[in-house]
């Protein structure tokens, strides 16, 4: 698999930068939650090593950045930008990420996706930016509307998770002119 390099962005509070295998102890610490996992559809990791097959196959491979907070040099979570398989043929990405249940509450997932919407439009050019989440999932529902996403509707049972149960799916979407008209509006 093809390591894909991804540059380091900042915001006020954060340092996002690539992963390196030897983030797999700090990732395990908050991924083994499973307050954390299971919102998004993924189980809590077993063990260090787990998470470091995680960094190796689905991260490095990605374009997924480490969540650093600048004060403690602590890593919180993920974000990532990966393709848009509901728009193939359109120039999308989709946003996701994770944070450690410690850092919760204090607006650090919003900064850090506002940051990357900011990339995908200006730097990766994008059309579309889209985002998905699950029904029972209201903290990410909430950052996903601070960041100024639409929400385009519920895809029913349609996601597949760890345990074997389906969910519904809440879609929301950015367009490059929403993006434009944010910025400009300074919201993002």
């Amino acid at each position: 698999m093809k390591k894909i390099k991804v540059p380091t962005l900042e915001t006020e509070r954060l340092y996002l930068r690539m992963w390196n295998k030897k983030d797999a102890k700090e990732l395990y610490e908050y991924a083994k939650n499973p307050n954390v996992g299971p919102h998004a559809g993924w189980k809590p990791h077993d063990n260090p090593a787990e998470s470091k097959m995680i960094i190796s196959t689905m991260f490095l491979t990605n374009m997924v950045w480490a969540m650093i907070d600048k004060e403690t040099g602590k890593l919180i979570g993920s974000i990532g930008l990966e393709e848009d398989k509901f728009r193939p043929d359109v120039n999308s990405k989709e946003l996701g990420y994770s944070l450690s249940e410690d850092y919760w509450g204090k607006g650090l997932m919003t900064e850090a996706a506002k940051r990357l919407i900011s990339y995908a439009f200006e730097v990766l050019k994008l059309d579309v930016l889209m985002i998905r989440t699950g029904e029972k999932n209201l903290r990410s529902q909430r950052v996903i509307e601070k960041c100024g996403f639409t929400y385009e509707g519920t895809l029913r049972r349609t996601y597949r998770i760890y345990d074997g149960t389906i969910r519904e799916v809440r879609c929301y979407s950015m367009l490059r002119e929403e993006y434009e008209t944010l910025r400009k509006e300074k919201a993002l």
